[in-house]
Parts: C-alpha cells; structure tokens; sequence
C-alpha cells in the first residue's frame, strides 16, 4: 500500500478530523487509499502553536484517502481554506484532499519522500 511521511503534528491533525487538507509543493496523479507515517522529526513551532508537547514518530498511526488535489493559484484562495489545511503557504500550493481517515495500530518504521510503498499488514485501532 502506498504511504505518506509528514510532520507531527500534522498527522495528528488529520486523524483527529482537523487537517482535511494536507500541503504539498509537487502535484501527483495518484488517487486512493494510503497510510499516514508520522516522520521520525516533528515541527517543533506547530507542536506548541497546536498545544501538543509529544507525539508518535517515525511509525504509520493512520490511513486516509486522497480523493482530489487543488491547486492554489491565489492568495485568496489558500487563505479561504486555511480552517481546512492548517499550515502556511511555505509547505506549497498543492492540496491532498482527505477522506475516510482512520487511525490503525501503530507500526515502527522509516519513511521516505513522496508516495512510497509499505508492504507489512496494518490493522485498524480499536
């Protein structure tokens, strides 16, 4: 299955439903199920502004689904969606739209740039 490495607390944002929005400076054609993979460095700034102090790393906590991809041509536009994102314009103008997230038992492993391939058993949370 593919997977995705981000930040902490990024990732976190997303499994509790806040990030619906996840940014990236490339555009990609895939679309459909992956893993989320907590990368092994947090953003130390979004950790505080976002009131968390630790988090898991360097393990895939989640799945979502990548339903769509929006390109922000304008400021307006990134500005009208940053409830939905949470991020500032630095991490790019392209948009992984998110559905069906979910959390699933946590798996130690190292992630990868872009969409990689992670080819162990992941089981849902209870």
């Amino acid at each position: 299955m593919k997977a995705l490495s981000l930040k902490q607390p990024f990732a976190e944002l997303i499994l509790q439903g806040k990030k619906v929005i996840e940014l990236r400076k490339w555009n990609t054609r895939f679309r459909g199920e992956f893993l989320i993979h907590a990368s092994k460095v947090s953003d130390v700034d979004a950790m505080k502004r976002f009131g968390f102090s630790e988090l898991p790393a360097g393990k895939i906590v989640g799945k979502a689904f990548l339903k769509d991809v929006k390109k922000y041509e304008s400021e307006e536009d990134f500005l009208k969606d940053n409830d939905k994102h949470l991020a500032s314009r630095e991490w790019g103008n392209y948009g992984f739209v998110l559905s069906d997230v979910a959390r699933v038992e946590e798996i130690s492993c190292k992630g990868k740039l872009n969409f990689w391939d992670f080819d162990g058993e992941v089981k849902l949370k209870r």
